[in-house]
């Protein structure tokens, strides 16, 4: 089953309303997220803490890495870019952290406040290479705009 991201923005919108608190935003959402599609084995959230660091946030599946730098891996990549990242093969992404070694791809959006500063991003891997493209990409930054950014 693949995530109907209308159905799922609109979900969430509903289990969100009136909450400002971003852990717990993001747990909900990586909660949502996780259960809404197959292709979607680890998601979370990976938090800023720090000058050029991010550590473990809400997520759903296996254990996830505790501390990234903003250097290292795709999560890393994002947060220092501040652009979406779609890797269709974690092998050939230089410097990948593989946290899970059934990881065949993975997907990581930026997660902004209300007032335009980095918080987190979200990160989404699945053991299918290929599994994300552009209109996932538009989704999730959607739901979370929608969510995390108000």
């Amino acid at each position: 089953m693949q995530a109907d991201y209308l159905d799922l923005a609109a979900r969430i919108a509903s289990l969100t309303d009136g909450e400002d608190d971003a852990v717990a935003l993001m747990a909900t959402v990586a909660c949502e997220l996780h259960h809404s599609d197959d292709r979607f084995d680890w998601t979370g959230f990976y938090r800023v803490v720090a000058p050029d660091l991010l550590k473990i946030g809400p997520y759903q599946g296996g254990h996830g890495c505790l501390v990234i730098p903003f250097d290292r891996g795709v999560c890393g990549a994002c947060a220092r870019t501040g652009e979406v990242q779609i890797v269709p093969d974690v092998d050939a992404f230089p410097g990948h952290i593989a946290c899970a070694s059934s990881t065949r791809s993975e997907i990581v959006l930026p997660v902004r406040d209300r007032r335009g500063a980095l918080i987190a991003v979200l990160d989404i891997d699945s053991d299918r290479p290929d599994a994300f493209g552009e209109t996932d990409a538009e989704a999730l930054a959607a739901i979370l705009s929608a969510t995390l950014a108000r």
